[in-house]
């Protein structure tokens, strides 16, 4: 089975923008949970994707990587932002140890989201021949994709991206503070690994490992999976 270029917007769009909105705010819950209200004074701890939409990083960059992956015939890693919720760290009770709880929950949602979208795929499997079957099962395997890309992705031990901010919150002060100053160069950094081809190197395995196990935690195959996903990727 080969999607149009329609069809796959169709499967994708829901999950992109969840995927990418619901992350930010979970960062924003967090912050809010450990004393700072940034965000929440900015109206930005909600589920509404138009107070997080960005019509570059969640709209216009995902439909380009989707638009040139099926031009060019290739499996992209499907990408995006959304705005970044206001995070003020020095209002964080213990700062520098809180900071990883506010870094860790936006890939945390990530995994949720994956999860659900794996049940998705259950559901539509359990529907059988009907209709909404083979619709459903293809949007839960994007849902999958694309959070498990997200998840991985932030992960990456690189101010400003979560996983530069875990690392911020677990080094030594002095330490910390030394790696913290790479963040003003961390966008051009990723954006040198990834056209090196360095960044796909990296992430592969992790999206590898993580499909694997969101399909063990909810009882699906994982060559079903996989399958699944190549399809939408195709």
């Amino acid at each position: 089975m080969e999607l149009t270029l329609i069809q796959k917007i169709a499967i994708f769009a829901l999950p992109v923008i969840f995927a990418i909105t619901l992350h930010e705010a979970a960062h924003g819950y967090v912050a809010r949970y450990f004393g700072d209200m940034t965000a929440a004074a900015a109206g930005r701890i909600t589920a509404n994707p138009l107070k997080h939409i960005d019509p570059v990083g969640t709209i216009l960059v995902p439909l380009v990587i989707l638009l040139t992956s099926k031009l060019l015939g290739g499996g992209a890693i499907l990408f995006g932002w959304a705005k970044p919720v206001p995070v003020n760290f020095a209002r964080l009770r213990r700062p520098k140890q809180d900071m990883l709880w506010v870094a860790a929950a936006g890939p945390g949602m990530n995994f949720v989201m994956a999860l659900f979208w794996a049940l998705m795929i259950q559901f539509g499997h359990a529907l059988g021949s009907g209709f909404a079957s083979a619709p459903l099962m293809l949007m839960g395997a994007a849902g999958v994709f694309i959070n498990v890309i997200l998840m991985a992705l932030n992960l990456i031990p690189l101010p400003p991206l979560d996983g530069g901010r875990i690392a911020v919150s677990l080094l030594p002060y002095q330490a910390a503070l030394k790696y913290s100053r790479i963040e003003p160069y961390g966008l051009f950094i990723l954006l040198g690994l990834m056209f090196t081809g360095i960044l796909g190197i990296i992430l592969w395995p992790l999206i590898s490992v993580f499909i694997n196990l969101i399909a063990l935690v909810t009882g699906l195959a994982p060559a079903q999976l996989v399958g699944l996903i190549q399809i939408v990727l195709s």
